[in-house]
């Protein structure tokens, strides 16, 4: 039993549709086999995240990293037929796509592949405008913006 009705908490909520894509997507990709290749996902920092994929016998060419709203896609092209008579094959090499939901503000900065592991680097940049502001009572000064890092006195 995988369907889950959601209709009852939308009929009391406004500007939740991304949520409810959100479970559509996690329940359709979970019939799905995403085992292959394996991954892991990564916290580095407050706002910072790595995605490693093991990509053995992938090459830069053979790779795509497309980032578009808030999905990121990477897919890997398969080996052609090739000529080869194998007595044991261990390292896959077939295509596969994996979709990555991203929150709101994560950017891919950058990906690097090396030593068959494709690093996905991502950051999550709140505009300025975005972040909570204090604003003084009868001032007519600039709002300041407060941040979640404890500022030193």
């Amino acid at each position: 039993m995988r369907n889950v009705d959601l209709s009852p908490l939308f009929r009391y909520s406004v500007g939740f549709d991304r949520l409810d894509q959100l479970f559509d997507t996690a329940f359709r990709n979970g019939a799905q086999d995403n085992a292959y290749p394996p991954y892991n996902i990564v916290k580095t920092g407050d706002d910072a995240y790595k995605i490693t994929l093991a990509v053995a016998g992938f090459g830069e060419d053979d790779l795509e990293i497309v980032a578009k709203e808030n999905m990121l896609t990477v897919q890997g092209r398969g080996a052609e037929a090739d000529d080869a008579v194998y007595l044991h094959r261990g390292i896959g090499r077939r295509a596969f796509e994996h979709r990555f939901q991203l929150a709101d503000y994560v950017k891919v900065t950058g990906a690097n592949l090396a030593n068959g592991l494709l690093d996905i680097q991502l950051v999550r940049e709140v505009p300025e405008a975005k972040k909570p502001q204090q604003i003084k009572i009868g001032g007519a000064s600039k709002p300041r913006v407060i941040d979640s890092k404890v500022e030193a006195a």
